[in-house]
């Protein structure tokens, strides 16, 4: 876990283990990446992807609009990233766990507000 305690821990998954945890060829999982349905990191090297972006084997449904709307907010990708794995304190917990409990709508509403 980094420095900052209340930024979640996860896994990073390159290419090949998305690949594996999706069930989908390369092409596919680039696709996703392309279409923002998942986002990763260079930081560290190769592309990475947090593992909890995926849930039984598939994106979150709700990471896709979250991200685009990250991006008309003029996040770069690490940027978006970080808010998704950091706490959020008018959510109270990290954003990416908020989606994941379906609370959607009120992620993306904080997300515009970032802009």
């Amino acid at each position: 876990m980094t420095a900052d305690a209340s930024r979640i821990e996860t896994e990073w998954l390159t290419l090949p283990e998305l690949v594996e945890v999706l069930g989908e060829p390369l092409g596919r999982v680039r696709r996703f990446l392309d279409e923002s349905q998942l986002i990763g990191s260079r930081r560290d090297g190769p592309l990475k992807v947090p593992a909890v972006f995926i849930v039984d084997g598939h994106p979150i449904p709700s990471l896709r609009g979250t991200v685009i709307v990250l991006h008309d907010a003029g996040f770069s990708d690490d940027e978006a990233i970080d808010w998704l794995l950091t706490t959020e304190d008018s959510i109270g917990l990290p954003p990416i766990q908020a989606l994941i409990a379906g609370r959607k709508a009120e992620v993306r509403r904080v997300a515009q507000a970032q802009a």
